[in-house]
Order: C-alpha cells, then structure tokens, then sequence
C-alpha cells in the first residue's frame, strides 16, 4: 500500500505515467525488476553470511594478526590478492568485510578486499570471457586495471581513514563468543545462529537497496543516458552512472556490458565492468547501515574518481 501510495504522489512528474493503466504496467515492471535484483542477490548474501559466521567462529583475533603482514602496503596486497580469490558479489561480501573488521583485520585491507572479490575472482573473469565472445582482452583489462585500481583506492583510505570508520555501537552489538574449547558441534551450532542473525540484519538493506534500484530502473531513461554519453569524457561517465543504478550482480555484468560494445568504446565498457561490482546502489545501502556516512561517501568519490579517471587517461592504449 505503501509503495501504491508513493507512485500515485509522483505520477505527475514522471514522465512515463500517463495514466492508471500506464501506472499498474510500470508498477508491475518495478516488481519484476525489484524481484529479479532481490533474486540474484539473495544467494550470495546467504553464502556471505554463512562465511562471516564461520569467520565469527573459527577465526580468533591471533589468527589474523599471524596472516595478516604489519607492513600497510603489504597488507593492502593481500587483502586485494585474497579477494581476487573469493567467489562473491558484491552484497555478499559485505557481511563478510564487516566480520574480518571487527576480528581485527585492518580497514585498508578489509577494503581491498571487499574491491576485489566481487570484481576479478574466478567466476568473474570466466564469465567476462565468455560474453565478448570468447576473448581474452577485456577479461585481462578487467583483472589487471581492477586490481591495481583497487590496490590504489585501499591505499587512499589507508591515509585519509583511521579506526574501522563503523558507526557508533556497530562494535558493542558484535557478540565476544569464546569457543576455542567448546565441541565441533557446538561450534556449529554458534556458527549458523550468527550467520542467521547476520542474515536478517544485512537483509533489510538489501531490500532496500534493491526495491531503490528498481525504482530508478523504471522510471528513469535508459535511452536519455545513453544518448548523452557521444564522447569518451561522457561515455564513461554514462556507463559509470548505469552501473551504479542498474545494480547487476558481478558474475552476469559482463553479458550486459557486451551488449553495449557497439555503441560505446572499450573505455567506457571497462568503467562499467569495474565500477559496477566497487560500488552500487544497493551495495550502498548496505554499507550506510554498517561504515559512517562520510567514509561511504568518501569512499564512493575515491571509487569514482579513479575508475574515471585511470580509463580516461589509458584510453588511447586500451
């Protein structure tokens, strides 16, 4: 009734309302776009959940300092080589990040981390090769410009942020669970109570964040973007601003991106194919309810800035 009650408020300024029949058709096109959002993430939420409670569990806080190198830029490395690793989208991976953060893994490296494994891991890059047709050039841009992009926005947080920059009581609510001696059972049993709770805490914001993409996909001109973007400047920019709005699951972007090689250069596709899996609009969502909102909103100008700006600069090689 609610969400009824919000279009009928802005029917007029939407372009595409024309009348209640023109407003159940798109009501019913947010639904199937919200659905389809709510869908393809759920899955990769649930397997995140599930690692972050086994991280809750199973890692202590001496594990991780082991691992772990002092040195900043070296753990920024591995942080993003780890993630390159690890098969997860980009929603999934953020109950995962906030674990690592709270058992003591440093925010650049919790960061790096979190760039690189919805954008280069395995499945990523194999799907990336398959939907240009079998070619190995923009899976191999994607891989080597997404880790070095992610290495240097990790390394920009490492000097401008200080602490785990988490909102106030994000710590305190995170339970202190003891179980280096308690039974495998036991241990399990922890295991799938946190990532139940992780589950519903996180689920809400993905809600959201999709039912907010949708929302945007519908009722805003994909057309009307796409006609701006007729230079290299504005292309990247256009292709940028769909990644963010169209809030695609990174092991299917690619497919999406393909589609766009006849109207937009290799530049601007790459924008879309790493920009997109950094930062969404309900990946967003997600981190608003976990990190302060001026280390969001920073993080998503240092994202933007050096996608655009590295492709703009490497467009005449690429």
């Amino acid at each position: 009734m609610f969400i009824l009650l919000l279009l009928f408020l802005i029917a007029p300024i939407v372009n595409n309302i024309t009348s209640f029949s023109a407003m159940t058709a798109s009501f019913f096109s947010l639904n199937t776009i919200f659905l389809s959002i709510l869908i393809e993430a759920l899955p990769f939420v649930l397997i995140g959940v599930l690692i972050a409670g086994f991280i809750q569990i199973f890692l202590t806080e001496e594990h991780l300092r082991k691992w772990i190198p002092k040195n900043k830029f070296l753990s920024v490395i591995m942080g993003c080589f780890v993630g390159a690793l690890f098969p997860a989208c980009e929603c999934g991976i953020v109950p995962i990040v906030r674990r690592l953060i709270t058992k003591g893994v440093p925010l650049p490296a919790a960061i790096g981390f979190m760039l690189t494994g919805p954008l280069i891991n395995p499945i990523v890059i194999i799907s990336t090769y398959m939907a240009f047709g079998n070619n190995w050039e923009i899976a191999g841009y994607r891989m080597v410009l997404g880790f070095i992009i992610a290495i240097v926005i990790a390394l920009l947080v490492s000097l401008f942020f200080k602490g785990n920059q988490f909102k106030k009581g994000i710590v305190q609510a995170q339970d202190v669970v003891k179980t280096n001696k308690e039974p495998l059972l036991r241990k399990m049993h922890n295991m799938l109570k946190h990532a139940v709770d992780e589950f519903f805490d996180m689920g809400k914001y993905l809600i959201i964040g999709a039912f907010l993409a949708a929302f945007v996909q519908t009722y805003m001109s994909t057309k009307a973007l796409v006609s701006i973007g007729d230079d290299l400047s504005s292309s990247l920019l256009v292709m940028m601003g769909l990644a963010f709005i169209l809030s695609l699951c990174s092991e299917a972007d690619a497919f999406i991106g393909a589609s766009f090689s006849s109207i937009f250069p290799t530049p601007a596709i790459l924008s879309f194919l790493i920009f997109g899996p950094m930062i969404d609009l309900k990946n967003t969502i997600m981190l608003l309810s976990i990190f302060k909102v001026k280390f969001v909103v920073w993080l998503f100008i240092f994202i933007s800035a050096i996608v655009y700006f590295s492709l703009f600069l490497l467009a005449d090689i690429i």
